[in-house]
């Protein structure tokens, strides 16, 4: 009720809408219109009301409510189904649940706030109230198991295409799963599976993106090394359409993957690396060692030539990587 409410002020092109038009149109009494329109304004909504004219949306809340997103996104199937939350624990987490309950393919679940988001390797992610974009999609993918890590590098790609775009700034992408800006953790990405032999039952990815968070945010040992979107941005940009741009990005690269196979894919995120061509230092459980990041495989593990000239393949999860003259704790 409430979503086709906003649909009709938003359509009106800013003129007042009469609480006897939209009693008309949606076949409900001018009282519960009344309540619904006090609900609106008490999650945010800046509804004027003009007396005898009607109501005018004037301004909308900063919030990632499903109704502000489905009104602009551009997708075919990808969020077209909505779980939010004002504060979860973790978006990764609630995804997995309902996937195992058998949510559809698609499914997205965004938060304001996340009280233990986590990172790749188990480490913790920063996730403060409504200064970010956090969220998880939960896809059935057809293709191997072993397909599955290249999600990550798929939504890499999605996310910091939209946010170069929308906010005219030059994001890239360290290998395997963050996005820089200004040499600074902006978007952190970790992807899980849930798989039988042969077969993936679904795949989670979530994303966490500071949009405008700053240093008071922060611990005081990571400070330095996060940075936000509206640090760098050059464009007025909301989370709501950064969000639906990311949807619409990461819709197109997937049906390419599973129509085309992962090397497009692998192609559009050669474009954004800030890994390749680089020296760096590779930490490994069993061995510590300097080179050149050359390329990435096809299967999308980096591929480093060390000092002696060897190629060695780096596999994601495994070892951490920062520049060769990083000191400990860069890019950690």
């Amino acid at each position: 009720m409430r979503k086709r409410i906003l649909e009709l002020l938003r359509n009106s092109g800013g003129e007042p809408v009469s609480g006897e038009e939209i009693s008309r149109q949606l076949e409900v009494s001018r009282t519960a219109i009344w309540k619904h329109i006090q609900a609106l304004k008490n999650d945010g909504y800046a509804i004027e009301s003009v007396p005898k004219k009607g109501y005018i949306l004037k301004e909308v809340p900063n919030r990632l409510f499903p109704q502000e997103i489905l009104s602009r996104l551009e997708t075919k199937w990808l969020g077209r189904n909505i779980c939010y939350r004002d504060s979860v624990d973790s978006s990764n987490n609630l995804a997995k649940l309902l996937a195992n309950e058998g949510c559809e393919n698609g499914l997205l679940v965004v938060a304001e706030e996340q009280g233990a988001g986590k990172g790749r390797l188990s480490r913790g992610w920063i996730s403060p109230y409504a200064k970010g974009i956090w969220f998880s999609v939960v896809l059935k993918p057809p293709f191997l198991p072993q397909e599955a890590s290249k999600c990550t590098l798929l939504a890499a790609v999605a996310v910091v295409k939209a946010i170069n775009k929308i906010a005219g700034v030059k994001a890239a992408i360290k290998w395997p799963n963050d996005i820089l800006l200004l040499g600074r953790k902006l978007v952190g990405i970790l992807t899980e599976m849930n798989a039988e032999f042969g077969h993936i039952n679904y795949v989670v990815i979530g994303t966490g993106i500071n949009t405008n968070a700053t240093p008071d945010d922060y611990p005081e040992e990571v400070k330095h090394l996060a940075v936000s979107v509206c640090d760098a941005a050059t464009e007025p940009f909301t989370r709501v359409q950064l969000l639906c741009d990311i949807l619409k990005n990461m819709e197109e690269l997937y049906e390419t993957a599973v129509n085309e196979g992962f090397g497009p894919v692998l192609d559009e995120w050669r474009k954004y690396s800030c890994t390749l061509g680089q020296e760096v230092k590779v930490i490994a459980p069993d061995m510590t060692y300097f080179g050149k990041a050359v390329d990435i495989d096809e299967e999308g593990l980096l591929i480093v030539r060390k000092d002696d000239g060897a190629l060695e393949k780096v596999v994601a999860g495994d070892v951490s990587i920062r520049p060769a003259a990083a000191t400990d704790g860069a890019y950690a």
